[in-house]
C-alpha cells in the first residue's frame, strides 16, 4: 500500500476515503454511506451537495473569486457584512471583519478588545479573562484564552495565561450546589476573578454561549449569562461571545446567546456560517467597539491574505439566505427536542450515560463509569475513542469531546446533525447510537472496565 503524505488527525489511523455527500449522508469510494450526525466538525449544518449554494458558488467564480481587501471590495462582502448585521438585531450596528476560521476570529476579537482601549489611551487592559472547560481556537493567541487543558498543554510555555473562571458546568458543579439554590456562584465567580486580577488591567471577557469540544455541550443555568453581562458593565470590561460552534442558528436560535437576551460587544463566527462549503468567518463588532477606533486610528491592526474573498463571501451569503428562505432555525428549534427527547428515552437504561444535555441540533452526551456517582473513566478518552469508532464503523459520524472535573479525564461526544434532518433519519441516527452504546457497554463488563460492575460483583460476593 502506496504511502500517504497527507498529516492526518492520527498518522496511523485508517480513514475512509470520501467520494460523495447528499442531504445529511456521505459516502466512501467503496459505496459504503455514514449519517453524517456531527455535521463534520458542527460545521455542514445544511448537510451535502445543496443545489441553490453550489449554483451560487459557480455564479460568483464566473465572475471574480478573489481580490486583495486593500485593493478591493465586492458586493458579495458588503451585501454579507450588511445581513449578519441584521441577524444580530440589536439596537445598534455591526462590523463584519471577514477572515478564514474561528481560532481567526476569536483571535481578531482579542486583538479589536485590547486596541479598543488603547484608542482611548489606556494601554494597561491588555488582559483577556476567559474560562477553564472553554476552547477558542489554536492559534497560539486563541490557544491562550482556552481552558482546554489536553490542547494547551504542548505549547503552555508560549501561551498567556488567561484561563481564570470555572466553567458554568451544573452537571459536575465545582461548587457542590444545585440550581437555582446555588445563586449563580459560577457567574459571581467571573467578579471575583476581576478583583483578583484588577479591572483595570482586563480588556474583555470571553465564553461559548455554549461549551462545545472542551466539554460535551455544557449548557449554563437561566440567569447566569445576564449576571456576567452586568458584571462585566459595572467593571466596564467587553463581553467576547465565541459563537463559532453556537452561530448562525445551530442551537434553535440564530446566535446562542439568544436563549438569555443578551447581547455580546463582539461575536466570533465561523463553521456553520458557511456551512462548509468555502471557508470563511467573521469577527462582528459592535458600534460602541468601533466608535474610538473611527475616531482614532481609524483601522483594525489585524488581516489576513483571504479576509472577504467574494467567493467565500457569495457563498456565506447563498447560506444565510437558505437558513432563512426555509425556515430553518425554526426546524432546529422543533427536531432538537425531539432529537433530545429520543436520545434521552434510548439511552435512560445505560449504566455508563451520564448525561445527555444540549439546545437545538447541538447535544453532548456524557459517559461515565458510575451514573449514580458521576464517575469518569480512568482511560483518558479512551471510551470516547472507541464510542466513535465503533460509531463510524456503522455508518454514523459523530464528534469527540472532553469532559470530567476541570474537561480532563471524562469522555463526551457531540452530536449535530444538518438542520435539514427528518425525523426518520433522527430515528436513524439514534438507532445507530443504541445500538453503539449497547455494544460498548458490553465490552467494558467484559474487561472490568465499568465501576458499576465492580460495584455489583462486590455486592454480589457478599
Amino acid at each position: 500500500m502506496k504511502r500517504s503524505l497527507l498529516i492526518k488527525p492520527t498518522m496511523n489511523e485508517q480513514y475512509p476515503t470520501v467520494s460523495y455527500g447528499k442531504g445529511i449522508y456521505l459516502y466512501d469510494n467503496t459505496g459504503k454511506r455514514y449519517i453524517d450526525g456531527s455535521s463534520g466538525a458542527v460545521t455542514a449544518s445544511l448537510g451535502h451537495g445543496v443545489e441553490e449554494i453550489i449554483k451560487s458558488m459557480q455564479n460568483q467564480a464566473n465572475k471574480v473569486s478573489f481580490v486583495y481587501r486593500s485593493q478591493f471590495t465586492s458586493e458579495p462582502a458588503e451585501r454579507l457584512a450588511e445581513k449578519l448585521n441584521k441577524l444580530v438585531d440589536a439596537n445598534e450596528d455591526y462590523w463584519s471583519f471577514f477572515v478564514n476560521s474561528g481560532s481567526e476570529a476569536t483571535e481578531t476579537a482579542m486583538k479589536v478588545a485590547i486596541q479598543y482601549w488603547q484608542e482611548q489611551g489606556n494601554f494597561k487592559k491588555q488582559r483577556i479573562l476567559s474560562r477553564w472547560v472553554s476552547y477558542h481556537g489554536i492559534t497560539l493567541g486563541a490557544l491562550s484564552m482556552s481552558g482546554h487543558v489536553n490542547r494547551r498543554e504542548r505549547f503552555v510555555s508560549l501561551l498567556e495565561d488567561y484561563p481564570s473562571v470555572t466553567a458554568p458546568y451544573c452537571y459536575r458543579c465545582p461548587f457542590d450546589k444545585t440550581y437555582p439554590s446555588c445563586q449563580l456562584v459560577c457567574a459571581s465567580e467571573v467578579e471575583a476573578a476581576i478583583k483578583r486580577i484588577g479591572a483595570d488591567h482586563i480588556a474583555a471577557f470571553i465564553a461559548e454561549p455554549i461549551i462545545g469540544a472542551a466539554g460535551g455541550v455544557i449548557v449554563p443555568p437561566d440567569g447566569y449569562y445576564q449576571k456576567v453581562r452586568e458584571i462585566c458593565d459595572r467593571y466596564n470590561i467587553l463581553f467576547i461571545a465565541d459563537e463559532v460552534m453556537t452561530g448562525i442558528g445551530r442551537t434553535g436560535k440564530m446566535f446562542g446567546l439568544d436563549h438569555w437576551g443578551v447581547k455580546a460587544d463582539i461575536i466570533a463566527l465561523g463553521k456553520g456560517m458557511s456551512a462548509g462549503f468555502t471557508p470563511i468567518a467573521a469577527t462582528l463588532v459592535s458600534e460602541k467597539v468601533m466608535k474610538p477606533i473611527l475616531d482614532g486610528s481609524n483601522s483594525i491592526m489585524s488581516g489576513h491574505t483571504y479576509s472577504a474573498n467574494p467567493q467565500s463571501a457569495a457563498s456565506a451569503l447563498a447560506v444565510l439566505d437558505y437558513i432563512e428562505n426555509h425556515k430553518l432555525v425554526d426546524k432546529v428549534k422543533e427536531h432538537g427536542k425531539y432529537l433530545l427527547k429520543r436520545l434521552r428515552e434510548e439511552t435512560a437504561n445505560f449504566d455508563i450515560i451520564g448525561d445527555v444535555r444540549g439546545k437545538g441540533l447541538m447535544i453532548g452526551v456524557e459517559f461515565v463509569s458510575d451514573n449514580k456517582i458521576k464517575q469518569s473513566f480512568q482511560c483518558n478518552g479512551a471510551v470516547t475513542n472507541k464510542i466513535v469508532k465503533k460509531a463510524r464503523e456503522k455508518g454514523l459520524l459523530i464528534y469527540p469531546s472532553s469532559a470530567g472535573h476541570d474537561g480532563v479525564g471524562g469522555d463526551a461526544i457531540i452530536i449535530s446533525p444538518p438542520f435539514i434532518i427528518l425525523k426518520d433519519e433522527i430515528e436513524e441516527l439514534v438507532s445507530i447510537f443504541k445500538e453503539v452504546v449497547s455494544e460498548i457497554q458490553s465490552e467494558l463488563r467484559l474487561t472490568g472496565g465499568t465501576d458499576h460492575e465492580a460495584t455489583n460483583a462486590k455486592e454480589e460476593d457478599k
